[in-house]
């Protein structure tokens, strides 16, 4: 199977380099056929990558492990759901993953594409396939997901308990889907370059994967932040680690891309700006990639120190330096067609939100990078926390809520003063109202919360306005009723009612992360069964201990869960009951004895949180499984108990657990309240489903009847303003 693999592997980079070649001869001979052939290469890599990625899958679910990748990061113990993900928690299957789902976009992107862009495609093809050749190199020579030992490993290490959480399963495909999406406009934003095609056709035929990459990037980050909130046991989401803002970084420079193509195929302008930010994008996505896999930055979701530093750092100057001498050199050629005709427009909207979007992506590749650069100048690495990010993240934060309002309530090329003073006027009291409204709750104390309060609040509002407005205007010329009215305007513009949503989805994000992040209330403490604590306006008692042996009913193959019942009141009224455990697994490390080795693994949080719209309340518990009635039975076990004798090890565990439930030592616990923290899932949410709102494609009979009556039913609301203000 190993040889298959490896074979898989091989083949590629052939096929990689013949894809290569033939769409450059096509291209310079002008032979379509050539092309043709290079195009179905793409097909063949991806053909050949699914059969290798198959290879390591079933060896990860047969236990092979005279696979060196599979005895590193799973074991029989690894229940065989968290086994089948465990591809991807390697550096090698993970480049495998990249590589694999490359070649099924790019198989995609030129599928769609087969029959234009003609001129474009050799282009596409050949660094489309220079990315997998440089993927599937760095697997042939440096990182082989295919590598074996002979005789083969009794055992494996097991996978990280870390990564035993649900949402790890599918998080890595999903970032690496945003990261490997990113590199499709890349590669026909250079075609169009190279090819010197610079109008908006190649952009209408890479906005969907595009848009997927963002869509991708954003759900990834968000189900990582999840994980980190509910499993890191630290109580917070996100920590500015370089690699979440990896991450970041192209989410931002796409989102910006996503609203200047806009400009460009409605005004054609921002040509120069739409080509960089696609380039960037691209670049960012690899840097990325990079980071996790360099170890030249510290960071929880890192591989660690790795061999494939060099490769990567070649792969983005070679980006970022041919990137640069594109855009200089084709600079002529994008020029805008038409100038900006008035400060007070949609398009000017539109730069403002792209200006602050970079700058927010500067100051956190600043920030993550900082450490090098010290070092590069000093000689000595020094980092920067949380607080410097926050200092310049959130007043920029605020000004790109305050944008998503203001730019809906605008129309494109030009309007009156007036006519926007009327559509702000209900948004503005709206954030007047709140203002008043949350001081009186204490949020003054909290200025910056508050004004991404008021900034959301009129952002809210002015979408809701605009949607009110076509409503309106739909319901006077089609007579329907206010639901359907308002279902047949999204259906009729899905592109501009799906982005609204995207900038409601965005704003209850926003508020969720001030509200959670400035009135967080947090207690970390040691408690004895029948002490009491307090957590802002909570009353925490602990009740008893809790203790299971080999009773997981999350299956992630704990041998041991130790934890707390809490007593939650207000006031002296009962308001949740709360479980926090710690979960204990098997270790490979030798010589801590055959009971010491079933828990002496790493062990995990379980947190227990009271979940609800207004807030959460959190809580986390470490007991201390050193203290000197637990480790007598350890002793004794690890003593009398030789290794391999189950069921007189699993008798030991029972005993320290009931000594456990009999005497329980103090614990440590962290307890937290975090106000409108789900509002960051919320939000999420609607972020999704404003993506899919744009997304999805519009029927052909919708779109001649659009036609046909000049769109004028979907369009209501926005050309009326742009009537009113011309």
């Amino acid at each position: 199977m190993a040889s298959l693999g490896r074979g898989c592997l091989v083949l590629a980079l052939g096929i990689c380099a013949y894809g290569i070649g033939a769409a450059l001869y096509g291209r310079r001979a002008q032979l379509p056929a050539w092309v043709d052939s290079a195009r179905r290469s793409v097909y063949c890599l991806a053909l050949v990558l699914t059969v290798a990625i198959a290879v390591l899958e079933l060896a990860f679910l047969r236990n092979d492990f005279s696979f060196v990748t599979v005895a590193d990061t799973s074991s029989r113990s690894t229940p065989e759901a968290y086994r089948a993900a465990a591809v991807w928690a390697s550096q090698e299957g993970s480049l495998l993953l990249w590589a694999w789902l490359l070649s099924l976009w790019s198989s995609l992107v030129l599928f769609s594409v087969r029959k234009r862009l003609r001129d474009i495609t050799p282009y596409a093809i050949a660094i489309l396939l220079g990315f997998g050749a440089f993927f599937v190199s760095l697997m042939v020579f440096y990182a082989d997901p295919f590598s074996t030992v002979h005789p083969a490993y009794a055992e494996g290490v097991g996978l990280d308990p870390l990564l035993r959480f649900p949402t790890m399963m599918i998080h890595p495909p999903i970032l690496y889907s945003g990261y490997t999406l990113a590199i499709i406009p890349l590669a026909f934003g250079m075609s169009a370059l190279l090819a010197r095609r610079l109008d908006a056709e190649w952009i209408r035929a890479v906005r969907r994967f595009a848009m997927g990459s963002w869509l991708f990037l954003g759900v990834g980050i968000l189900l990582g932040a999840r994980w980190s909130y509910s499993e890191l046991g630290w109580g917070g989401y996100w920590g500015w680690d370089p690699v979440e803002n990896a991450s970041l970084m192209p989410w931002l420079t796409g989102t910006a891309f996503l609203h200047s193509i806009m400009i460009q195929e409605k005004r054609g302008m921002l040509k120069v700006w739409n080509a960089s930010l696609v380039l960037a994008t691209g670049t960012l996505a690899i840097t990325g990639t990079f980071l996790v896999r360099s170890g030249i930055l510290d960071s929880i979701h890192a591989f660690g120190a790795s061999t494939l530093g060099v490769p990567f750092v070649v792969l983005i100057g070679v980006l970022v330096a041919g990137s640069i001498y594109l855009v200089v050199s084709r600079r002529d050629m994008l020029r805008s067609e038409h100038k900006l005709e008035s400060l007070v427009c949609r398009e000017s909207a539109f730069m403002a939100n792209n200006l602050v979007l970079v700058a927010l992506c500067f100051v956190i590749f600043w920030g993550t990078f900082f450490p090098l650069i010290s070092e590069a100048i000093t000689g000595r690495q020094a980092s920067v926390g949380p607080p410097w990010f926050d200092r310049y993240t959130v007043p920029l934060a605020l000004v790109l809520v305050a944008l998503s309002g203001i730019g809906p309530v605008i129309p494109w090329r030009r309007a009156s003063l007036g006519a926007i003073r009327r559509h702000m006027l209900v948004p503005l009291a709206a954030a007047l109202l709140a203002a008043v409204v949350l001081s009186g709750f204490g949020a003054a104390g909290k200025p910056l919360a508050l004004a991404m309060f008021c900034c959301g609040a009129f952002a809210v509002t002015a979408v809701a306005g605009e949607v009110w407005r076509g409503a309106r205007a739909r319901m006077a010329m089609a007579g329907e009723v206010f639901p359907l009215a308002v279902v047949s305007l999204v259906r009729r513009n899905r592109r501009r009612y799906g982005g609204y949503t995207v900038h409601v989805g965005i704003a209850v994000l926003l508020i969720g992360v001030a509200a959670s992040s400035s009135f967080e209330h947090q207690n970390q403490t040691s408690l004895s069964p029948g002490q009491t604590t307090r957590v802002g306006k909570y009353t925490v008692s602990y009740v008893r201990g809790t203790a299971a042996v080999l009773d997981d009913p999350t299956h992630t193959g704990a041998t041991l869960d130790l934890g707390a019942v809490l007593n939650v009141s207000e006031h002296g009224h009962h308001v949740a009951t709360l479980r926090p455990k710690r979960a204990y697994y098997e270790s490979d490390e030798p010589g801590q004895g055959s009971v010491g080795q079933l828990i002496g693994g790493q062990s995990v949080s379980q947190i227990s949180m009271d979940r609800a719209f207004t807030g959460n309340l959190w809580s986390a518990i470490e007991p201390d499984i050193t203290a000197a009635q637990l480790q007598k039975v350890v002793e004794v076990g690890n003593r009398d108990i030789p290794a391999g004798h189950a069921e007189e090890l699993a008798l030991a565990l029972a005993v320290l657990a009931r000594r456990y439930l009999q005497h329980p030592p103090p614990a440590q616990f962290n307890l937290i309240v975090s106000p409108l923290v789900e509002w960051v899932w919320l939000g999420g949410l609607i972020v999704l489903a404003g993506t899919l709102i744009a997304a999805w494609p519009v029927p052909l009979l919708s779109r001649l009847r659009a036609l046909a009556t000049g769109r004028a039913l979907g369009d209501a609301a926005g050309r009326g303003l742009a009537g009113a203000g011309g």
